[in-house]
């Protein structure tokens, strides 16, 4: 990696504050950090890339991803909730290799990378065994990414019945102590907890307290369809259990107490529009939990149903919370004189928001000097977004994953004019089928070409 490198140029993002675009500006990245940023910066012995033109952005930051189920991607895409419980969690999930993790590990972190996301936090909830674990670790250090390990439990702490009365593995004792006990490099961890909605009241309390001895963050589904109407957050007060150093993930049916609670408790949230609308979680809770207090993230949840780029996600969800913004006037006659969700605010949630609900505000999520030099250059020589009349407009609304030209985490440059860097894709693409190949032999009612809907009872 070059010590130095000199973003010559740029319209910059910063996503420091919303609406702050900088135009004409270079950024000097010096060890992996931002040393530097402003106008005719002294390139000294730093390597010079012209970004005349370009968008520059911080990396995307995904709150929540159920990465293992990459090589199963598109398969639930016309599945009900109740379809995908049915077909991956007592289904294919239990019939994962240690191999086929990483595959799904390596490939879908690969995917978030090329697509400009360049923290994730991997939702890992199919860790049959430790071998299991040390293979989905081994996946995102692979990659070269900067991701959170989540971890999560296995078809035993996800199986009937629910909720569930066993225990997280305790197998996440020694995942801290061997992987991340200093809780540095670009991989730390978290826990993936199921929550109040889907344990019984002793085992959760038993499993925060399992969070809080390991000292790590909790990330945790609620508020998801029906059951989410149980008063999770609630539970949680009851116990004792609500924290400022937790994510709740989707949050669609929680009551307005609840995300009272989670504001005054200090709590972050993450979003999941694609998947939310899709499975009938209810409507996304973005307007409603800013209305609350809290600063909504994104995530792009099971790439087994939906795509797994931000740029997508970005545009579902300020197209449906515009449209529930709206409602009300179509149906009085009130003039609306001007949206209430910007573009520049919605690039914030996929940057800077997420970084804070992964606990990597301070390192990451924003193009400020100090931070990492996690940052995405996109191409100006698509006609989607030329001409560039409106920077925000153009990365939430005429962006998509191809036009990710340059990718760097921690200074370093991960995908370079378009191609990721040291990533042979032949071989990504012969395990990832490798993979799917021997979950559809363990499960032969299980078809590709989208005909295929799991047997329900």
């Amino acid at each position: 990696m070059t010590a130095k490198t000199l973003l010559r140029n740029g319209t910059v993002i910063t996503a420091a504050t919303a609406g702050e675009c900088l135009v004409g500006v270079d950024i000097l990245i010096a060890d992996g950090k931002i040393a530097a940023i402003g106008h005719s910066l002294e390139a000294g012995d730093a390597e010079v890339i012209d970004v005349t033109g370009r968008i520059v952005l911080p990396g995307f930051v995904d709150t929540h991803r159920h990465t293992w189920q990459s090589v199963i991607r598109e398969i639930a895409s016309d599945w009900s909730l109740t379809e995908y419980l049915a077909g991956l969690h007592t289904g294919l999930s239990k019939h994962f290799r240690p191999e086929d993790t990483y595959a799904g590990n390596y490939l879908g972190a690969l995917e978030a990378l090329d697509s400009g996301i360049t923290t994730l936090v991997d939702w890992s909830h199919n860790l049959a065994t430790p071998a299991h674990a040390d293979a989905a670790i081994q996946a995102l250090t692979d990659t070269g990414m900067r991701a959170v390990f989540a971890h999560g439990g296995g078809s035993k702490q996800w199986g009937a019945p629910l909720p569930s009365p066993n225990n997280h593995p305790e197998d996440a004792r020694r995942i801290r102590e061997q992987y991340f006990s200093d809780n540095t490099g670009l991989v730390t961890m978290a826990m993936a907890l199921r929550g109040p909605q889907f344990t019984t009241p002793e085992v959760n309390v038993h499993d925060f307290a399992l969070a809080r001895d390991l000292d790590l963050r909790v990330t945790v589904h609620v508020g998801d369809g029906y059951w989410g109407k149980s008063g999770p957050i609630l539970k949680l007060q009851r116990d004792g259990l609500l924290f400022d150093t937790t994510t709740y993930v989707h949050c669609n049916t929680l009551s307005d107490e609840e995300l009272t609670l989670i504001a005054e408790s200090g709590g972050s949230a993450s979003v999941a529009p694609d998947v939310e609308m899709q499975m009938g979680h209810g409507f996304p809770a973005t307007g409603r939990l800013l209305k609350a207090g809290i600063r909504p993230s994104f995530s792009i949840d099971v790439c087994s149903s939906n795509g797994g780029d931000m740029f997508g996600t970005m545009r579902t969800a300020v197209g449906m919370q515009r449209a529930l913004d709206n409602a009300p006037a179509v149906e009085t006659g009130e003039v609306i004189e001007r949206i209430g969700l910007s573009c520049a605010e919605v690039i914030r949630f996929a940057t800077i928001d997420g970084a804070n609900a992964a606990g990597l505000g301070h390192v990451t999520g924003s193009i400020e000097i100090g931070k990492a030099a996690d940052i995405v250059v996109l191409d100006d020589r698509s006609l989607a977004i030329t001409p560039m009349n409106n920077p925000f407009g153009a990365v939430v609304y005429g962006a998509h994953p191809g036009l990710v030209r340059d990718v760097f985490v921690a200074g370093r440059r991960v995908k370079r004019d378009g191609r990721l860097v040291g990533v042979d894709y032949d071989k990504v693409k012969a395990m990832a089928i490798d993979a799917r190949d021997h979950l559809l032999s363990e499960m032969p009612e299980a078809q590709l070409g989208g005909t295929w809907h799991p047997e329900l009872g």
